[in-house]
């Protein structure tokens, strides 16, 4: 369902004010599930989703609203110390969208508990000059005594506001968490189009679809070296046509892509596309190529080119 259609036309809105909208930053170290709370936030798919950390490279806004407000939800990369170009551009981009925010939503995983990760995002975001709000995830993965635990955990970071616990994946408390978060904007004018659920062009939407089906498929070094480059889209009639380049570090992940007898390659095919028809709503061809990019990840001029700021 929906989260946004059981929230009640105009109860969120401030008295004399006829909307309200805002940005809230998501904030939490790889792998708690802010792809999957955003979707669910939001009711559309507009991240990607992994269970591999580093999946999310790009500061996505998500456009979650109702008839008179509308909420712009900032999924930041993972906060990690800078380790190359690549993590250095994320982190740079955490900081000016926290800065920018109206609020921030911490989330905290239920399932693995609270570690030395989240109390370091936690001691970045003691300085934020926003309300912080937690979302402690992944409720059905956990018992109710480890849930009891991270909660008192979640509490004594002493940075929120407010704390939340929810399961993304099964909409669990997240109609509570979205009320919650839509009070805290501030009266203003839509910032998208209420049709609209992201700002990311649909090359890029396109390329993290064929992106999401490698990371299904791998495991150990190749997801960190892959990224996907859509080099041309055309439509025929309702019959669309994609070029996409998956780029990789090395030979050697570009043959485990590749697979035995292309098999891989294949089935990275084949999902991506039924993904990608399901986006378009149309029959789709798609052709992809495996390239090797040596040190992608250091090259400026190649995370220009990719939109990875």
């Amino acid at each position: 369902m929906d989260p946004m259609s059981s929230l009640p036309k105009g109860a969120l809105s401030g008295p004399g004010h006829s909307t309200r909208s805002g940005f809230i930053a998501l904030a939490g170290r790889p792998n708690v599930g802010k792809s999957t709370l955003t979707n669910a936030l939001v009711g559309s798919k507009v991240a990607i989703v992994s269970d591999k950390p580093q999946t999310t490279r790009r500061a996505i806004r998500a456009v979650a609203g109702g008839d008179d407000w509308q909420l712009i939800l900032v999924d930041l990369p993972g906060v990690q110390r800078p380790r190359d170009a690549l993590t250095e551009r994320m982190q740079r981009r955490v900081e000016a969208e926290l800065d920018e925010a109206d609020g921030c939503l911490m989330v905290l995983n239920a399932e693995q508990g609270i570690g030395p990760g989240d109390r370091f995002i936690a001691q970045l975001l003691k300085g934020a000059r926003v309300p912080i709000v937690i979302a402690v995830n992944k409720l059905d993965r956990a018992n109710q005594a480890k849930t009891v635990t991270v909660l008192k955990e979640a509490e004594e970071l002493g940075v929120a506001e407010a704390i939340f616990p929810v399961s993304a994946r099964k909409g669990t408390g997240v109609e509570a968490l979205l009320a919650h978060l839509v009070s805290l904007l501030p009266s203003g004018p839509f910032y998208f189009d209420p049709r609209q659920r992201s700002d990311q062009s649909e090359s890029v939407l396109l390329a993290e679809l064929v992106r999401e089906q490698v990371l299904i498929r791998t495991r150990e070094e190749v997801p960190h070296a892959v990224e996907v480059e859509i080099e041309d889209i055309s439509e025929t009639d309702g019959r669309f046509r994609i070029d996409a380049a998956i780029l990789v570090e090395t030979d050697s992940q570009k043959g485990i892509l590749i697979g035995s007898g292309g098999r891989m390659i294949k089935a990275i095919g084949t999902g991506a596309r039924r993904a990608i028809e399901r986006e378009l709503g149309g029959h789709v061809h798609l052709a992809l190529q495996v390239r090797v990019r040596r040190h992608w990840r250091a090259d400026e001029r190649v995370l220009d080119r990719l939109g990875i700021e």
